[in-house]
């Protein structure tokens, strides 16, 4: 089967994973292993492009941009003597996005020709403009890196100036900034490569942030976030479905507590209302839930949010949580004028949000 050349027949698909897909909560991040899960998650890339999917990949790059900055830091005592330049954040995600991106794109060809199709996958190196008046520059909240045990966070905190959090109890990790994402600076030329018949790998880690002004676009140092920075690059491109994986099957209301209870097929009205009613965390689940709403709003035929284990159903429309616009009720028809007619006057019914 050859799908090169045309939009896929079934449609157009943005899957969105996390950096924490390749390497897990606690983890130190081996490569093979990282190599290992990005050939696991291709096998399910492959098999959409083989149903007729045209496929866009982003990935986030939490813990690996971590570790590149760590890697500098560890040895900036011996930088000068070395010769070795400063290691900018903005550079880190530019690095964690050429490296990924290597990975996801072997792993991605090799499952897709395992499969006998001729599809290949291609990285691009993307950008996102950010403003450098967001507010987000002096708060930071995106957590890049490790876990840290409280004696470790509490002496990078002290020695070395890290803003940290604790994202579990017990466990911390280091945050930097994340402003807004306003435009996908390759977003045409992504759009062109689907449209030719690639799986594109774009956007890793959010884009590699830049302002612009009257001379162009110019680096600064922030972690965007993945999930916002997919929405915007998949209405940008007018993707049709947008997913976003997680770590759970399904988005749940009052989760993890007696009264819990999945969402499954929901409109962006009752999400919103849930969102707005604090149910879902600004550290968490709150950034996949607004990304979901504003795709749909801005014109997306449905955004998922599911597990990996759960992609393939989910895009089938057998599992995870589908996020749609509420579909309007059928025009009433006119009441015949002519005195033969019989035909009854209904009332249109609109079919109840049903929770899985």
């Amino acid at each position: 089967m050859n799908t090169a050349g045309a939009r896929g027949v079934r449609g157009t698909a943005l899957v969105a994973i996390g950096g924490n897909a390749l390497v897990l909560d606690g983890e130190a991040g081996s490569v093979d292993l990282q190599v290992q899960r990005a050939a696991q998650f291709a096998e399910t890339i492959a098999e959409l492009v083989k149903d007729g999917w045209s496929v866009v990949v982003t990935h986030g790059n939490g813990p690996q941009v971590g570790f590149i900055l760590r890697r500098g830091e560890l040895v900036a005592p011996d930088a000068t003597v070395e010769g070795l330049p400063a290691l900018p954040l903005w550079l880190a995600v530019a690095d964690s996005q050429g490296g990924i991106g290597h990975m996801l794109t072997v792993a991605i060809d090799s499952a897709l020709l395992r499969s006998g199709l001729s599809t290949q996958a291609v990285t691009v190196l993307t950008h996102a403009e950010v403003d450098r008046s967001d507010p987000a520059f002096l708060r930071p909240t995106k957590p890049i890196g490790g876990q840290m045990t409280t004696d470790t966070a509490r002496h990078r905190a002290t020695e070395e100036g890290w803003a940290i959090v604790e994202t579990d109890p017990g466990h911390f990790r280091r945050v930097v900034a994340s402003p807004m994402p306003h435009h996908i600076v390759e977003s045409a030329a992504i759009n062109s490569l689907l449209s030719d018949g690639s799986v594109v790998i774009a956007a890793g880690g959010g884009g590699i942030p830049v302002v612009r002004d009257e001379t162009g676009w110019h680096p600064i140092d922030a972690v965007i976030d993945k999930d916002r920075a997919s929405a915007l690059l998949a209405s940008q491109i007018h993707i049709d479905t947008l997913v976003l994986v997680t770590g759970v099957d399904q988005v749940y209301v009052d989760f993890n507590t007696p009264d819990a209870r999945a969402l499954g097929q929901v409109g962006i009205d009752e999400l919103r209302t849930h969102l707005e009613a604090g149910q879902f965390p600004a550290g968490s689940m709150g950034p996949k839930i607004q990304s979901a709403i504003d795709f749909v709003e801005n014109g997306g035929s449905r955004a998922i949010i599911t597990s990996l284990g759960c992609l393939h159903q989910a895009i089938a429309g057998e599992a995870g949580t589908q996020v749609s616009r509420p579909t309007a009720p059928k025009s009433t028809a006119p009441k015949s004028t002519s005195p033969s007619s019989t035909a009854p006057t209904t009332t249109p019914q609109t079919k109840p949000v049903t929770h899985h």
